[in-house]
């Protein structure tokens, strides 16, 4: 009613609400929340989530000295609940005032987990896991999934070595044939390699006297692979209802795309009018099951995010506001906790190709663009099975 007697009267209505931190009288302040509105409007926040992070700048920048950057853990620890953390350090990052002070949590998980060993190995394990983290000048840095599986293996053996010795220097060949006994299958072949990563690291740094791994070798362990059933194919179109789960599982079914090609998937990389797709820089012609399960897709991202600046296919509520790629656990919750495997309808898709056309290891890799060792082991698969169903028919017609 008020504004309608404002209008009747005319008198102008009053200027709209405007966070105060627009009109700070501190210059770095202002000049940060005008760059929150304009990183906003160009991807796509909401009001409410742009008001959150001038709320969360004024409570970093206020009272700050001009120029002085501002420490990642304090922005954390200082902004309201209400705002994002992630969307402040983003803002500052881009004006250069944020300084990354917080150590990474793996190295908080190695400081955890090698303080938990013994006293004599703790120091080593340590030292090797943080080789293992930054590399050196003769070792590239290892994925942090490396370190989980390395230490995982380690553990339960340095544990019981630490009963009877008390340094990694006192262990022995025969010790370690002890250890590795009851070990079979992958679970021997990680432990072997972790072995052998940290007795190297402990003789190139003079820990130990002799290298007690130096004549351990892995076995090859035969892999097998059947063609998927209809029940399982039954299972999988069951379990994929919504636009996103279809076109992951017609990506992997058809094109036989990795999990990490999927997630880093652009639209530069599609090229709908002539049916092309393009995964880690090599272009199939895109098939019919995708590209109406992309159409689905594509329209439902338009209409969810519209402004988004994110150039990658699969996007989230998260991922939207950014530019970066969903995360491994994207793919997880959305298949894998259901009970979908990838991996089990990629292979599916390679071991059908090697037994339609034959067992052409070239030809696999040029279609799929697999290494020469890959290639060759699904067609030695596709080929076992074409023998098996060759001694099959030949044992009924006999019979």
């Amino acid at each position: 009613m008020a504004s309608y007697y404002r209008r009747k009267a005319g008198i102008p209505p009053p200027p709209r609400w405007q966070h105060p931190a627009l009109t700070s009288d501190n210059p770095v302040l202002r000049s940060a929340a005008a760059h929150a509105k304009e990183l906003g409007e160009a991807n796509g926040w909401s009001p409410s989530l742009v008001r959150c992070a001038m709320d969360g700048l004024t409570a970093v920048l206020e009272g700050c000295p001009p120029g002085k950057p501002v420490k990642l853990t304090e922005v954390r620890t200082r902004i309201p609940r209400h705002a994002s953390s992630h969307r402040i350090a983003e803002v500052l990052a881009d004006l250069k005032l944020l300084e990354d002070d917080s150590s990474l949590a793996i190295r908080s998980w190695i400081e955890d987990r090698a303080g938990e060993l013994p006293v004599g190995f703790a120091g080593d394990v340590r030292a090797w896991l943080l080789v293992l983290l930054d590399g050196d000048s003769r070792a590239k840095p290892r994925s942090h999934t490396c370190l989980y599986v390395y230490f995982g293996c380690v553990r339960p053996l340095l544990e019981n070595w630490a009963t009877t010795h008390g340094h990694l220097r006192e262990i022995t060949v025969a010790d370690v044939t002890v250890a590795l006994s009851p070990l079979r299958g992958w679970q021997r072949c990680n432990a072997i390699a972790a072995l052998r990563s940290l007795f190297r690291f402990a003789k190139k740094r003079g820990l130990i006297f002799a290298n007690p791994t130096t004549r351990l070798k892995t076995e090859d362990i035969p892999r097998s692979l059947m063609p998927m059933t209809d029940a399982e194919v039954l299972a999988v179109q069951q379990i994929a209802v919504t636009p996103a789960q279809r076109l992951i599982v017609a990506l992997a079914a058809v094109h036989a795309a990795r999990a990490t090609a999927i997630r880093h998937l652009t639209l530069d990389d599609l090229d709908l009018p002539n049916r092309r797709i393009t995964f880690a820089g090599h272009a199939q012609r895109l098939g019919e099951l995708p590209h109406q399960t992309l159409l689905a897709w594509l329209a439902q991202r338009g209409i969810t995010w519209p402004k988004t600046p994110n150039r990658h296919v699969l996007i989230n509520a998260k991922t939207a506001l950014g530019t970066g790629p969903v995360s491994a656990e994207y793919l997880k919750r959305h298949l894998l906790h259901q009970g979908v495997y990838l991996e089990r309808i990629r292979g599916d898709r390679v071991l059908h190709e090697a037994l339609t056309v034959g067992s052409d290891p070239l030809h696999l890799a040029l279609v799929f663009n697999l290494s020469h060792t890959t290639a060759s082991r699904y067609a030695a698969i596709a080929q076992n099975l074409l023998d098996d169903q060759i001694e099959q028919t030949a044992d009924d017609e006999d019979s």
